[in-house]
């Protein structure tokens, strides 16, 4: 197959993909077509399907493994699949694991750095606190399969821990350029900030917002489940929860980027700095990666910039 990573205009596709989303309606003379997105481990396709109801395009629905004809074009700047048949494959005709994004590192390796992250953790209730999660096996398993987002950075198989991990590694290394920063209680806030998103985002293939991601939100969840074990923890002092959550509810820095609460606390602003840095430079990353034979790559909307390739040095 051809992974979509790799389309160019012009390209005569035919392939197997998996059908995330499918919209019936209408063009504005009233005629009817569909708009898809096609996805594959590499990526997602705007998708048009103009003629809906030609013999070529059997009955599929969104969430069907579907082979297609078509032809890449470029619209607006962007790449779209115009697409000229389709017929729903069977269970024996794809592997699920081309399909959907996965990391690039490896997970096992990945989740022991974290692990032996939460075993250097010295203070007793914070330790137990980290243990009750990630030392549960059922927590552990939906943790290491989650991704960060729906879209924007770490919308993969396995992104929730590397975005974790990494924000967690950035902070032990500010807990040591900093004295005043008190390092168990950054690297347990950072290895617990975005626990919610396991709540918030359905799991792969759908990767969508669930009702409690739409009500909530991660922010308000994760804050929720670390209370609840907290509740668990024999002696757990007071003062260090309220310091734990606040660090989880400021960890978006400002309210209008979606944080209940500012930061407040030394811990709760390196925490919020070291979650934005590693978001935007995966953004960064993830558009360098997409078009490598571009210098510009146009205005991207999180990082609020037109954004450009490093030249040669």
């Amino acid at each position: 197959m051809k992974y979509i990573k790799d389309f160019e205009e012009g390209n005569k596709i035919r392939g197997i993909y998996y059908c995330k989303t499918k919209l019936s309606t209408e063009t504005k003379a009233g005629k009817p077509y569909d708009s898809l997105n096609l996805q594959d481990r590499t990526g997602v396709i705007d998708t048009k399907v103009w003629e809906p109801n030609s013999p070529g395009i059997k009955e599929y629905e969104a969430g069907d493994y579907i082979e297609i004809t078509g032809d890449v074009i470029v619209f607006n700047g962007a790449k779209q699949l115009r697409v000229s048949s389709i017929r729903k494959c069977g269970e024996d005709e794809y592997d699920p694991g081309d399909y959907m994004p996965v990391s690039s590192k490896n997970i096992d390796e990945m989740f022991k750095d974290l692990i032996a992250l939460v075993d250097s953790v010295e203070n007793k209730y914070l330790k137990q606190l980290l243990e009750s999660f990630f030392k549960d096996d059922k927590f552990a398993a939906t943790f290491r399969k989650s991704s960060a987002a729906k879209t924007v950075h770490h919308a993969f198989i396995g992104g929730l821990l590397e975005h974790t991990l990494s924000v967690a590694k950035l902070c032990d290394y500010m807990s040591g350029c900093y004295p005043l920063i008190k390092r168990d209680l950054l690297v347990t806030c950072a290895l617990l900030h975005d626990i919610g998103k396991t709540k918030e985002i359905s799991p792969f293939p759908e990767n969508d917002y669930t009702d409690a991601g739409q009500l909530v939100g991660h922010i308000i969840i994760g804050t929720q489940m670390v209370e609840e074990k907290i509740k668990t923890i024999d002696g757990f002092p007071e003062g260090l929860c309220r310091e734990v959550e606040h660090c989880i509810l400021a960890h978006h820095g400002e309210l209008e980027f979606g944080s209940p609460k500012k930061p407040a606390l030394l811990e709760a602003m390196a925490l919020s700095l070291a979650d934005n840095m590693d978001a935007k430079i995966e953004t960064f990353s993830e558009n360098l990666l997409a078009s490598p034979q571009t210098d510009w790559l146009g205005f991207n909307k999180f990082l609020d910039s037109n954004i450009r390739k490093t030249g040669e040095v």
